[in-house]
């Protein structure tokens, strides 16, 4: 019973110390007057042509391409990539991250693009210009969650050749659609 009282007691005074007079006030800043959330500049392209396998490397064919994206995206200050974490993902975009010295970021794929909207808030990029890499079946979906329209319905398996850029603002956002 005297244990009982010490700890119901010692449970007060922790709990007790820590009522709204003591604790620091935290600025709630609102969604709305985060001019930077949900903004930015994107451009998405899906990996280059690659070898047979669930994890495979680019051909020669996707190496040039590659080079192709370099020399179309070196001078658009780009600030980070975003790449899927297979290897064909990340050899598409190396000559940039390499020219650029930047870092890139591994997301997720997925079929809502959710996992890069969440990788993105993490690393507090919103507002910067982005290069994404990703799959046939995952750019769509990005590019519908950062609230543009795609204007098509499917991209080709064999179909490498897409540049998407969209300029997302407050008001909304501008899908521009390029092939290289």
């Amino acid at each position: 019973m005297k244990r009982k009282l010490m700890a119901g007691a010692l449970m007060l005074a922790v709990f007790g110390s820590c009522g709204p007079g003591k604790q620091k006030e935290r600025a709630v800043v609102p969604v709305a007057e985060d001019t930077t959330f949900l903004t930015g500049t994107f451009f998405l392209v899906r990996h280059a042509e690659k070898n047979p396998g669930p994890d495979s490397t680019l051909t020669p064919e996707g190496e040039r391409r590659a080079g192709k994206l370099y020399h179309l995206l070196k001078d658009s200050s780009i600030q980070r990539i975003y790449s899927t974490p297979y290897r064909r993902t990340r050899q598409t975009g190396d000559s940039l991250r390499i020219h650029l010295g930047i870092d890139t970021v591994t997301y997720t794929p997925d079929s809502t693009g959710e996992s890069l909207l969440y990788e993105i808030s993490r690393h507090n990029d919103w507002g910067k210009r982005l290069l994404v890499i990703g799959h046939s079946n995952t750019l769509l979906p990005i590019i519908s969650s950062l609230g543009a329209k795609p204007g098509i319905d499917s991209i080709a398996g064999k179909d490498y050749s897409n540049l998407f850029i969209i300029h997302k603002t407050r008001k909304g956002s501008r899908l521009v659609r390029k092939r290289f």
